[in-house]
């Protein structure tokens, strides 16, 4: 069976590429021959590597850190710029708002039905001060938690900063969650506020979102106020006393920026778990501030000159790394209501167009969708610079297609692994650094990953656990109110070691490869699989979309694994098991069901633990982030045959 890789180097950088990094010039400056010779110094000196990026970056602390890490709390609980207070919506905002770039847009957003609106710093600046009058005249204090339940609009920017600037903390909710979900986080957070809208659209059908809104309030007694967003423009009810629309806010006093001390907490971002409720990740100004400046700054290339684009969600930490990483360099920030091919194939192109989008986000799903539609999702794009995909594993022939078709070999698709818990990436593929395709070549700065086998120690050319053998800025700060499930799922399996839940492989070239979730491994024939090797394998039949594969018990092996294909238009599946038998190897070969649609997040994820759940007839979990459009009814339970 093919492996998940490339047997020789897809990207070389051209010396264009390695003029303009940000991070070269950096190192040059640091007098740094190589990125491992950088990690290896950032790892054994902390406190040089993050006040040199800070400075670098020009990351502005309103009063001076007096030490970048303290420890004293246990390695699990680390505080990072001690004695510095900081806030995000000053270094997002408020400081471009005079000078250079005051009059440059700092946000667009593009609806599915064609709206096109944007703000310039300036404008953004005056709204957020504007909003967090509105919201402290609300009642809200520093330290109370705001509830963002809105799509994509310019006022979810607002909103997010207005709370911080404030001190408040910010909870982002997908979009698309039933009531029951946005409830939950309502009560786990014990949230005062909750800002909506009437309503979103998704492949430009209407989805109402006051009505859930109302529906979660009602089981959400903390719940004091309700701010609307009018976006459809469609009648909603309104509850007097308690809902305000975003546009009827009086005029209130200003209210200064709260001098928030680096680890006090800007955002409570929700990821679900295997098991129980969903867990609240806490980032902090400092932290989140910093890791987000790196990533965009150092991994992606970011400049003040990019417009960096992302199909994404709120709810995903996507959307808060997008409005506080570009925003802070200076960069415009491009938000996409709905999806890559609604309502044409060549949606995305279209608006990498027009807005001259330099640094495009992309998950592998949505590449597959857009491989799928043929010819149609075609496309020039001569002003980007790279893609940024992350999100879930590559199976090599869709990179190839958006490396060779979109990119024409001459755009770097940089690789991006890491997580909510992180606050970013763990492991990257440098743009300015040559790379396999689907692969990473080195690990973000300061950060020390390394790969582990079952007995905790390092390995190379085997396929291992991947983790974090040190801290950084941007981990999270545990859970809310839940210190003891977080050491239990980070920091329990080796002493002091980060153990971050994905497979992952690192050859003696210094290339990585992930291969999916540690819980969706597969162990065929005594060898342990992530998924993505064996759908890597199934994507060379070209009648097959999209596949998700699974591991089920057998008696007789152990385990065997289940493949769900979803086929092209037109694709029979008379020969479709022979196939996966040729293209994966006896060994490895997967049943193979085809399906209607993959279950997946509203982010695009296959969600692989709830279609083996399916499929066994067990409890699926929490279903909460399951995109409506891709039923879990789809996959089929499994019936007894062979």
């Amino acid at each position: 069976m093919a492996e998940n890789r490339s047997d020789t180097l897809a990207w070389i950088p051209t010396d264009e590429v390695r003029g303009r990094s940000r991070l070269l010039a950096a190192m040059r400056g640091w007098n740094v021959e190589s990125v491992d010779d950088l990690n290896r110094r950032a790892v054994a000196d902390p406190e040089w590597f993050w006040r040199a990026a800070v400075a670098d970056l020009d990351i502005e602390f309103s009063t001076p850190f007096d030490a970048v890490l303290d420890e004293s709390d246990g390695k699990p609980f680390p505080k990072w710029f001690t004695g510095a207070t900081i806030n995000v919506a000053t270094i997002a905002a408020h400081r471009h708002a005079v000078g250079p770039h005051a009059d440059k847009t700092a946000v667009v957003y593009e609806g599915d039905a064609g709206q096109r609106r944007t703000l310039t710093f300036a404008e953004l600046s005056e709204q957020v001060h504007r909003f967090a009058a509105n919201l402290a005249g609300l009642g809200v204090r520093r330290g109370d938690r705001v509830v963002l339940f809105m799509p994509v609009v310019p006022e979810a920017v607002v909103a997010y900063l207005a709370a911080a600037h404030l001190g408040a903390i910010v909870v982002p909710t997908f979009s698309g969650y039933a009531p029951d979900a946005l409830a939950t986080r309502l009560q786990d957070s014990e949230a005062t506020v909750l800002i909506t809208a009437d309503g979103t659209t998704r492949r430009g059908k209407p989805v109402e979102m006051k009505t859930v809104a109302d529906a979660a309030v009602a089981m959400a007694p903390t719940v004091r106020r309700v701010v609307v967003v009018r976006h459809l423009g469609s009648e909603i009810a309104m509850t007097a006393g308690r809902d305000v629309y975003f546009d009827e806010l009086p005029t209130d006093p200003p209210v200064p920026v709260a001098d928030t001390e680096s680890n006090d907490p800007l955002a409570i971002v929700y990821t679900s778990g295997t098991t129980g409720r969903p867990k609240g990740i806490v980032h902090s100004h400092g932290g989140f501030a910093v890791k987000t400046a790196v990533d965009f700054g150092y991994a992606f290339d970011v400049h003040d000159d990019d417009v960096v684009c992302w199909i994404t969600d709120l709810g995903w930490l996507v959307g808060p790394m997008l409005m506080t990483g570009p925003l802070q360099l200076g960069a415009t920030i491009v938000m996409i209501e709905g999806l890559p091919t609604y309502p044409n194939a060549g949606r995305m192109w279209d608006v990498v167009n027009r807005n001259g989008v330099t640094v495009q986000g992309i998950a592998p799903t949505a590449a597959r969708a857009l491989r799928a539609a043929g010819d149609d999702a075609l496309a020039d794009v001569p002003t980007l610079r790279s893609f940024v995909s992350t999100g879930e594993a590559w199976d090599i022939p869709t990179w190839w297609w958006l490396f060779e078709a979109i990119g024409k070999r001459a755009v770097p698709i940089v690789n991006y692994s890491g997580g909510t818990e992180v606050g970013g990436g763990i492991i990257v593929g440098y743009p300015f650094l040559p790379a396999d395709a689907a692969a990473f070549n080195g690990a973000l700065p300061g950060v020390h990953a390394a790969v582990l086998n079952d007995e905790g120690a390092q390995v190379v050319g085997e396929i291992g656990e991947l983790a974090v053998l040190n801290t950084f800025p941007g981990q999270t700060h545990a859970f809310w109110h839940d210190r003891e499930r977080y050491l239990g799922t980070y920091w329990s399996r080796f002493d002091d070691v980060w153990v971050h839940g994905d497979l992952a492989s690192v050859d003696e070239r210094g290339m990585w490869l992930i291969h999916g979730r540690s819980d969706d491994t597969l162990k065929l024939s005594g060898r342990r699989v992530g998924p993505a090797e064996i759908e890597t394998s199934l994507l060379r039949d070209g009648r097959i979309a999209e596949v998700a594969v699974i591991g089920v018990p057998d008696e007789a092996r152990g385990q065997r694994a289940v493949a769900f294909a979803v086929l092209r238009d037109g694709g029979a599946p008379s020969d479709l098991q022979q196939k996966a038998t040729e293209n994966a190897g006896k060994s490895f070969a997967p049943t193979v069901y085809p399906v209607d649609s993959l279950p997946k997040t509203k982010n695009g994820k296959i969600m692989r633990r709830a279609i083996r759940a399916r499929f066994l007839g067990a409890d699926a979990g929490d279903m909460s982030s399951l995109d409506p459009a891709t039923p879990l009814e789809a996959i089929p339970v499994y019936a007894g045959e062979n």
